[in-house]
C-alpha cells in the first residue's frame, strides 16, 4: 500500500513575509485531522502570490512528493495578485469546476460576496488539487461541502484510498466501487 501525502499550500504574500502568521493552512490541517481515518502524511508549503512560485510548488507537490490531494488556500479573489487558479489552470490536465460551484453556493449561504471567490479544483497526473479561500471559518464551510466527493476522485484518478470518519464527514462512493 502506498503512503498517503497530501499537501497544502498557503498563498499569501503576508504571510510568507512575515508579516502575520499563516492561520489557513493549519485551519486545513485541522480539519483534515478530523475528516481522515486513513494514516497520512501532510506537507506544509507557504508561498507569495507569485504564479510561477505556485505553479512550481503545486508540480513538486503533484509530482515529486506524490500527494494525492493538494489543498491550496487564499488566492482565489478578484485583486490583481489573487492568481491560485490561474496557476492551477496552468499545470492541470483536467478541470473540474464542479468544487468551485459547490463551493461558491455553499458561501452564498453566509455571504453575497461569494459571488466573487473563483476557486476552483483540477488533476494533474494522480493528485487532486482544490483551492480554497483564505479565511478559516470559509475553509471548514467549504471543505465540509466538498470533501465526501474527494475520496472517490481521488479513487478514480489512481489514488490511495481514503478512509473518513463519519461521524464527522461521510465519504460518498457509488454502490459498484
Amino acid at each position: 500500500m502506498k503512503a498517503i501525502k497530501i499537501g497544502i499550500l498557503t498563498v499569501s504574500d503576508r504571510a510568507s513575509t512575515g508579516v502575520y502568521d499563516d492561520q489557513s493552512g493549519p485551519a486545513i490541517e485541522n480539519t483534515l485531522k478530523e475528516y481522515l481515518t486513513s494514516s497520512y502524511t501532510t506537507l506544509y508549503r507557504l508561498v507569495p502570490d507569485e504564479q510561477n512560485q505556485i505553479e512550481n510548488c503545486l508540480k513538486d507537490l503533484c509530482d515529486i512528493e506524490n500527494c494525492c490531494l493538494v489543498v491550496t488556500t487564499g488566492g482565489t479573489g478578484p485583486s490583481v495578485r489573487d492568481i491560485t487558479p490561474e496557476a492551477t489552470e496552468a499545470v492541470c490536465q483536467k478541470m473540474m469546476p464542479g468544487f468551485g460551484e459547490l463551493m461558491r453556493a455553499t458561501s452564498l449561504k453566509f455571504v453575497p460576496t461569494a459571488i466573487l471567490s473563483r476557486q476552483t479544483a483540477g488533476i494533474r497526473n494522480q493528485s487532486l488539487i482544490v483551492n480554497l479561500p483564505g479565511k478559516p471559518k470559509s475553509i471548514r464551510e467549504c471543505l465540509d461541502a466538498v470533501f465526501p466527493a474527494i475520496p472517490y476522485c481521488i479513487d478514480l484518478i489512481g489514488g490511495p484510498y481514503l478512509e473518513t470518519n463519519p461521524a464527522v464527514i461521510k465519504a460518498f462512493r457509488p454502490k459498484s466501487s
